[in-house]
């Protein structure tokens, strides 16, 4: 199917794979432009039998159990992005000569007249905060925005969205995009895009490293006034470089240093734009200062100077860039000061799930005692505790795969103080806090970035942050 638009569903049988909420919104979406819908979910429990009802009350066909059996007379498949592209499902799917595509694709599809222009962003880390801080900067403009995606409202629900005139209720989509997604939205071309750094990460899913690079590189497909990328990270160019872009489309590259031309960069505590100026060869533009940036953290600022490119690249002023930043505020669990208690300092940054993302909060910080651990998947932590050991005064660790931070503390950090807690339960939280007190000295950071995924003791990583919260309230509360 390569029509695009509203009508171009109406009367088609359409398999949905998945009943999560990017599901049930392709699902209701798809049902009321005409098209005959079916969802299928591998799973039969409560969560999805209640689900179910619903869409079955609602002239959704609903098939539980069965999540590998291509139903009858299917046209189209649209999965939800979990879905591996290995499923028996999509095997069917091709031997049938049947698409399979994702709600960002369908969504995409669905765009009407005047429709919102997409800034696209992805990354193995700091996509929400990112695509949160560019929303904020678009507002602070003046225009209609939502930031969406892999975000907040499903991206389906958007789209269709009109104002009380019928016309597109915004001017401008931030939009997050996962590998899967992009790896799902074939025909996707958006105003422009950015790929903020590459690490290992999902490599189950798509099967090897070159394979998760090339599904990140989409977002640049199409782009018609710029790609954004991170000047630290190589292979982020080089995926410009690969990218089929529109004729002007240019290449802006932003850096934690003195920008060059066609760059955005920092000088003197002030965020500046060598890109969207008249003569970037000799001018720069201020734009804000690091301080307008909360929490002032190294990876947080390059997040800044990203979605600063994404809105100069939309025409948006530099006082905008300025208030939006200034008005924005991350979401908790991402370097969130929780407490200062006896002049050490508690940071709970439990969305740090993997390799990369924990590097970047350990280098935000001086002296750290380090809670770690939880679920690996499949990564080891050698290149992490060497760039991290000079800034470690202690480590506690936790969960099912701490032994590989063991290991690594061993191989590249002897000298720093270890404690291992040999417990995968909730309550080890606490124990960990008041280890982590006992190590530290005034002037420390007691900081929680696990470097792992949090299932293994709770149910994601928020719970495991207002667990550590809650621990260092309780050290707090006994002071008073």
């Amino acid at each position: 199917m390569t029509t695009h638009g509203p009508a171009d569903f109406a009367g088609q049988y359409i398999t949905v794979a998945g009943l999560g909420v990017s599901g049930i919104s392709a699902a209701r979406a798809l049902a009321g432009l005409g098209a005959h819908v079916t969802v299928v979910d591998g799973g039969d429990g409560d969560k999805q039998r209640a689900a179910a009802r619903e869409l079955t009350a609602e002239g959704i066909s609903v098939r539980l159990g069965d999540g590998d059996t291509l139903p009858e007379g299917t046209e189209l498949v649209v999965t939800s992005p979990g879905w591996k592209p290995d499923s028996p499902l999509f095997a069917a799917a091709a031997a049938a000569g049947v698409d399979v595509v994702g709600d960002v694709e369908i969504a995409w599809r669905l765009r009407g007249p005047g429709a919102a222009a997409w800034l696209g962003v992805t990354g193995t880390n700091g996509k929400t905060t990112t695509v949160r801080m560019l929303a904020s900067i678009l507002a602070a403009e003046g225009l209609r925005t939502l930031a969406v995606g892999n975000i907040g409202t499903p991206i389906i629900d958007v789209v269709l969205g009109q104002d009380k005139d019928g016309e597109p209720s915004y001017d401008v989509l931030a939009v997050e995009l996962s590998s899967y997604q992009l790896h799902w939205a074939p025909s996707l071309r958006a105003h422009s895009g950015a790929v903020l750094n590459l690490a290992p990460d999902h490599l189950d899913w798509h099967g090897s490293m070159q394979a998760y690079a090339a599904d990140k590189g989409r977002v640049y497909e199409g782009n018609t006034v710029a790609c954004v990328y991170n000047a630290a990270d190589k292979a982020t160019e080089d995926l410009v470089r690969e990218a089929d872009v529109e004729e002007g489309c240019r290449a802006i590259g932003f850096t934690l240093g003195t920008p060059g031309p066609s760059q955005l960069g920092v000088v003197d505590g002030i965020l500046v734009d060598r890109a969207f100026v008249e003569n970037r060869q000799q001018q720069a533009q201020e734009l804000a200062e690091v301080s307008d940036v909360t929490p002032p953290a190294p990876h947080n600022i390059a997040n800044a100077l990203a979605a600063a490119a994404l809105a100069r690249a939309f025409g948006v002023r530099p006082t905008a860039v300025r208030d939006g930043l200034r008005a924005f505020h991350p979401d908790a669990h991402r370097i969130q000061h929780v407490a200062e208690r006896d002049g050490v300092t508690y940071i709970d940054d439990s969305k740090a799930t993997n390799t990369h993302a924990a590097e970047a909060s350990l280098a935000a910080y001086e002296h750290i005692v380090w809670i770690a651990g939880g679920l690996a998947k499949g990564a080891t932590f050698d290149e992490l505790v060497q760039k991290s050991a000079a800034r470690l005064r202690g480590v506690v660790l936790i969960g099912a795969d701490r032994a590989l931070i063991a290991e690594a503390l061993a191989r590249h950090a002897p000298d720093v103080p270890v404690v291992d807690l040999d417990r995968t339960d909730t309550g080890a939280m606490p124990e960990a806090v008041r280890e982590a007190t006992r190590l530290a000295q005034p002037g420390d950071t007691v900081l929680l970035a696990p470097a792992c995924a949090s299932m293994d003791m709770f149910v994601n990583y928020n719970k495991r942050g207002d667990a550590f919260a809650e621990a260092v309230g309780e050290l707090t509360a006994r002071d008073h």
